[in-house]
């Protein structure tokens, strides 16, 4: 593992880059500011690496731009309905940072801008950070711990967190990937999600709560086909949960994404209960200083964000997501990068 200074945060401290790499030519770099995964590079089925992330050449691209490309995203990722929810009768309150109508991805000042706490451990990056009590509104003090670890092929982020006050947590990573290095979009991209099911949104892209079979829909991705198959039946794109069977949830791979150009191959293996699949929809170009001058234009980027359900603190039919004090919320995902 190599450590090199990143950059200068506007409180004076400093954020480091870290880089791992694997025998097999891949290397990853990543910042404890927002533990944010800043390059991914595989090789093709030539053998040739090549950065297959959204990421930026330098601190400033991440602290003058609010996005979470590739960030640790919580305390709770995805959306909340009015940014509001109740714990033990009580109602917390929390910010609106998503059309003045939904807390997303943690709000304002949420862990993706946060500089955490970096040391090496057995050969892992371990990132450790401290969300005291009513920050962004959330009730307690949570300490999580997140371990990034390359090993051959294998790209694993291991979670955990605890609390000294019943809370709400669900962490995930925010990574973007192109298999084909951004040379043009990713909808000819197969893709293939093991899931049967996946969490109806409405108009703010936040769960209502009912959980639909994706048979005979464009969500259908049971069997690969490409992104860009379906893609336009869809008047967001792809911008939703997928719901994984209790019986498959810690079974790999449950995703599998194929680039036929480059012959990438990306699975993802979690023990988490569904995935966020996005596809780019909202990437226009204007996001600067993107890595060796890349530009990142509407679906030229696709995520597969492992996690609990979004919004399930307001649902009673999903899994519960409070944690509770002498409880540990553990996460483990892998994402895997093989050439066919």
């Amino acid at each position: 593992m190599r450590q090199e200074l990143f950059g200068i945060l506007s409180d004076g401290g400093e954020a480091d880059l870290f880089t791992l790499s694997s025998s097999v030519g891949i290397t990853v770099r990543i910042t404890n500011y927002g533990g944010r995964i800043v390059s991914l590079e595989a090789p093709d089925r030539s053998g040739r690496p090549e950065e297959i992330g959204i990421g930026f050449d330098n601190l400033a691209g991440y602290t003058g731009q609010r996005h979470y490309c590739g960030a640790l995203v919580g305390r709770v990722a995805n959306r909340i309905r009015n940014g509001r929810f109740t714990l033990l009768g009580k109602e917390y309150f929390l910010p609106l940072n998503e059309k003045g109508r939904v807390h997303l991805h943690g709000g304002i000042h949420g862990l993706s801008f946060r500089r955490w706490d970096a040391t090496e451990e057995g050969g892992k990056l371990r990132l450790d950070i401290l969300s005291r009590d009513g920050e962004e509104g959330y009730p307690g003090n949570l300490r999580a711990t997140v371990w990034y670890a390359l090993s051959e092929r294998d790209l694993t982020i291991e979670y955990r967190a605890e609390t000294d006050n019943s809370t709400i947590v669900n962490l995930t990573n925010h990574a973007f990937f192109n298999l084909n290095s951004f040379r043009r979009d990713i909808l000819a991209h197969e893709l293939r999600i093991d899931a049967e099911s996946y969490l109806r949104v409405d108009g703010d892209l936040v769960p209502t709560g009912e959980v639909f079979p994706v048979a005979g829909t464009p969500l259908d991705f049971n069997t690969a086909k490409p992104i860009g198959q379906d893609i336009d039946k869809l008047p967001t794109g792809y911008d939703l949960a997928y719901v994984f069977p209790e019986g498959k949830k810690r079974t790999k791979w449950l995703a599998e994404v194929f680039d036929p150009d480059s012959g990438r191959v990306l699975s993802l293996a979690t023990d988490q209960p569904s995935v966020q699949l996005y596809s780019g929809e909202y990437l226009d170009g204007t996001l600067s200083g993107g890595l060796h001058g890349a530009k990142y234009l509407r679906r030229y980027a696709f995520c597969l964000e492992a996690q609990k359900h979004p919004d399930a603190i307001n649902h009673a039919n999903l899994p519960s997501i409070v944690l509770n004090p002498g409880q540990i919320y553990r996460q483990n995902t892998v994402y895997r990068l093989e050439v066919r």
